[in-house]
């Protein structure tokens, strides 16, 4: 997925859920829409470098977009994360269409939010067999002190239904399938964040045993002379279901 021009500036606070204050390189003290409706847990690090993504639309509210956020890392690296979840599903079907997701490769047709029970899955891909794979696509960005990418930030209700949702349909024997979209570039693995949402932890653990497929593909980010210019789904990462994160004394 391609980004339009990218403007780089230093995050100074995250407000109010979805605004942020973000000073531009040229000194300028900007409000960007902050997409993203959950805590930021380790992705909301004031001082940091962020890239946001402008808008010439006279009727939106705010004229720009908050889209990326540079972290420093234990080695004393950097890496990226993407804070725009609303970018998540449109990294994913790219990359469904160009058969980068090998387990869910072979597929005839896409199509999006499909409508099962009383949820809505993001996806459902039909084969020519006149079988049907649902998958429910949920964005990481949280990585812990272990080095471990963890999901949900936060208590997630509505996560707890998509699991339950595609539980319902591994049951009927249909394929269904979560995919975790890790958006950090210095994530390595997956694990549901039982020290955040224990309930969201257990469902996971319940369905996987009962036929629902967990997949994690971490993304990468291409830049050009340093600016942040397209995101895409690359590598597929492990998923370790029983993992706990304790937090160091």
């Amino acid at each position: 997925m391609e980004y339009p021009a990218l403007v780089p500036g230093t995050l100074l606070r995250r407000y109010k859920r979805f605004l942020a204050d973000i000073e531009l390189d040229d000194g300028r003290v900007v409000v960007a829409h902050c997409p993203n409706t959950g805590s930021m847990r380790a992705v909301n690090v004031p001082g940091c470098r962020v890239w946001l993504s402008p808008s010439a639309n006279p009727k939106r509210k705010l004229a720009w977009t908050w889209e990326l956020i540079e972290l420093p890392q234990a080695d004393g690296g950097l890496a990226t994360a993407s804070v725009q979840t609303g970018r998540a599903n449109a990294i994913v079907e790219e990359a469904l269409h160009a058969g980068v997701i090998a387990p869910l490769t072979g597929f005839e047709t896409l199509r999006r939010e499909a409508t099962v029970a009383q949820s809505r899955l993001d996806f459902r891909l039909d084969a020519a067999d006149g079988s049907a794979t649902y998958v429910e696509v949920k964005q990481v960005t949280l990585k812990e002190s272990d080095g471990h990418g963890y999901f949900p930030d936060a208590v997630s209700e509505r996560g707890r239904k998509h699991l339950t949702a595609l539980a319902r349909l591994a049951a009927e024997g249909q394929r269904a399938v979560l995919l975790f979209c890790v958006a950090h570039e210095g994530i390595d693995a997956v694990a549901p964040a039982a020290h955040l949402d224990p309930a969201y932890a257990a469902t996971l653990r319940e369905v996987a045993e009962c036929g629902v497929e967990v997949l994690a593909y971490r993304c990468a980010i291409e830049r050009e002379e340093g600016v942040p210019r397209a995101i895409r789904l690359a590598q597929r990462l492990p998923v370790t279901l029983a993992r706990t994160f304790v937090a160091p004394d």
